[in-house]
């Protein structure tokens, strides 16, 4: 409860549009010793809600001589973890004699936080009893007077999203043995689908070249055929290290690292991996027993 909370007060013609509530016998509340009434509860914006009434104000919050009201948000262990409410609201007191509503509420008109630690807000000063009592004021006459409120929630369009990097090792290597590598006469090659963090990955492979490099040299790419853990607006960042293996010295391989935000579908690469001059020198290594093999190394991706 808040009992700091600057108000501001009018008048209005039109009631509470959402709960009111009459007391009877105001005076006798205090000699039958009540100190807070919590009245029943009433529903907006899809929460349930009452009103925690002192009729002689809160003591734990010094409001002697005064009313003291609050907004209550109930049945909160139906409410989703960490539920958060946002919600303005505005108290009312009926002026008999003039037939209008006394109006209060936050100088700001800001929206209160309604959470698991905070519960109730409200004003332990919210009227003197002096006001009350006051026969000109026309609050409270033939010893009953009524209290309302108004609850408007803030509707939040609030999303939350989080990066979180993962280096990755172990099972991270993607291996393409490719046979018969002099006999490949497609523009192209894929690979057949690698199993790795939920997803699954394929290499394209252009044997002779792609666009500018055809001739030239290998164009090698890396793709991410297809994964469950993507929505159609999201992508995947990943560092990658493609490999095309020496096979007679082993620290000898050709590698190229790429990284990128890729979607399903989309493949990330090099167009000129490396030149065929080099790829066919069988002094070099990279093919064997006509055989080529690459690889695929990640190295860092996005978690979802």
């Amino acid at each position: 409860m808040d009992q700091k909370l600057e108000v501001r007060t009018y008048k209005r013609d039109y009631p509470p549009a959402h709960f009111m509530f009459k007391i009877e016998s105001f005076s006798l509340l205090s000699k039958a010793g009540m100190e807070r009434y919590e009245t029943g509860d009433f529903e907006v914006g899809g929460y349930k809600w009452s009103l925690a009434f002192y009729p002689n104000g809160n003591k734990d919050e010094n409001a002697d001589g005064h009313i003291s009201l609050y907004l209550v948000i109930k049945e909160t262990e139906k409410l989703p973890a960490c539920w958060d409410v946002n919600a303005s609201f505005k108290f009312f007191v009926f002026d008999h004699i003039r037939d209008k509503y006394l109006t209060i509420e936050g100088v700001d008109g800001s929206s209160k936080r309604f959470n698991a630690i905070k519960t109730e807000w409200g004003f332990s000063q919210l009227l003197s009893l002096k006001a009350l009592k006051n026969a000109s004021n026309g609050y409270r006459v033939g010893d009953s007077c009524m209290f309302g409120a108004e609850v408007f929630i803030a509707k939040s369009t609030f999303k939350f999203e989080r990066l979180s990097m993962i280096k990755c090792s172990g099972n991270n290597v993607m291996t393409w043995k490719i046979k018969d590598f002099s006999k490949l006469n497609e523009i192209y090659y894929d690979s057949e689908g690698f199993d790795f963090e939920e997803s699954k990955w394929t290499f394209k492979l252009f044997p002779k070249g792609n666009r500018c490099a055809k001739g030239k040299s290998l164009s090698l790419y890396f793709m991410l055929e297809e994964t469950g853990k993507l929505l159609p607006s999201q992508k995947l960042f990943v560092q990658f290290k493609l490999r095309v293996r020496n096979q007679i010295q082993d620290s000898a391989h050709a590698e190229k690292t790429c990284s990128g935000w890729l979607t399903s579908g989309e493949d990330w690469g090099f167009v000129d991996f490396i030149s065929l001059h080099d790829l066919e020198n069988p002094v070099k290594g990279y093919i064997k027993s006509d055989c080529l093999t690459v690889e695929a190394e990640i190295l860092h991706m996005s978690e979802l």
